[in-house]
């Protein structure tokens, strides 16, 4: 049994209805973001600007990154697609120590150390007699992927500089919601086409 035609009118308003509103929402959502995207190339400006440049640029990015925020995407049933971010806490060095003492544990049971017999050397015929030395154990610290990104431009950082990370936070948590509402404005906009088109060939709804 089809819908009557007050129903069809009424259903019609209040899909135009809910098409306004996502279309007001998604116009202040756009507008919060280019301001955040703003603020954050303001304040990047101030933080080379008192640093240097060569200090704020990407000579300084680590050589080992991970992303620390992930995407999520599914589809709806009704057809739109929602974006989801999940950001990745950063761990602190002790559990990061605690996390790497078993695999190296076992790594080093499966590994045996191999000794090399080294021939006997005359030494009264040698000035410089060869002598074996062990690797002298590197003072540079391992890279860590999942490390903070301030700390790749120095320990003691200029608040402007956090103001900007702060700022391109927002920026992907906003992005996801621009793009997921974006996609509801689209879908709604076919489906009222499609309504304003099945009326438009029945001409009593237009009446």
């Amino acid at each position: 049994m089809g819908l009557s035609e007050k129903e069809e009118c009424v259903l019609l308003d209040q899909k135009l209805l809910v098409f306004m509103d996502q279309l007001e929402l998604l116009e202040e959502k756009r507008e919060r973001l280019n301001s955040l995207i703003e603020q954050g190339w303001f304040s990047m400006s101030k933080a080379r600007y008192s640093m240097g440049n060569k200090q704020v640029s990407a000579l300084q990015y680590g050589s080992e990154m991970e992303p620390l925020v992930r995407v999520h995407t599914r589809t709806l049933e009704s057809g739109e697609a929602e974006f989801q971010t999940k950001r990745r806490t950063l761990k602190s060095p002790e559990e990061r120590q605690v996390e790497d003492i078993g695999p190296k544990d076992k790594e080093g049971v499966r590994r045996r150390v191999k000794t090399q017999e080294v021939p006997e050397i005359d030494q009264s015929d040698n000035k410089h007699p060869w002598t074996e030395t062990e690797p002298a154990p590197s003072s540079k610290p391992e890279p860590n992927p999942q490390q903070d990104p301030l700390k790749w431009f120095g320990i003691l950082v200029p608040q402007t500089l956090k103001q900007a990370q702060a700022s391109f936070k927002q920026v992907v948590e906003l992005s996801a919601e621009v793009a997921t509402l974006q996609s509801a404005v689209l879908t709604t906009r076919q489906q009222l086409q499609m309504k304003q088109k099945s009326s438009s060939q029945n001409p009593d709804l237009t009446d």
